[in-house]
């Protein structure tokens, strides 16, 4: 399955709109365009989760290693995902105490920076 990567501007957060299955294969080039983003001075990321249809502990471990990144720079990130199977990946590792999830990407861009 093909990773689809979108980026956006929207009140001052880069939004990454992910789409298809982040896993061992993938994961990588989703790594690649988060490390680009920080380094390009974007410290306010949201991951847009909801057009993803499988995320393994390679993805987890991403989106960690980003959320690290940016607080590095005392920026935030934040996931959009309603999934329940995708949700209960985030709550089964614990990580819905370190992410900030929301409903939509607008909520996340009003709640976050």
């Amino acid at each position: 399955m093909e990773l689809g990567l979108g980026v956006r501007n929207l009140d001052g957060h880069a939004v990454v709109d992910v789409k298809g299955e982040i896993d061992v294969y993938t994961a990588p080039k989703l790594r690649e365009k988060l490390i680009e983003l920080v380094s390009e001075g974007s410290y306010n990321v949201v991951v847009n989760l909801e057009a993803v249809d499988f995320l393994d502990s390679t993805g987890l471990g991403v989106l960690v290693g980003a959320l690290k990144r940016v607080k590095a720079h005392d920026g935030t990130l934040s996931l959009v995902c309603t999934q329940d199977k995708i949700l209960k990946i985030f709550k089964i590792t614990g990580l819905t105490k370190v992410f900030p999830i929301h409903d939509s990407v607008e909520e996340a861009t009003k709640q976050s920076g």
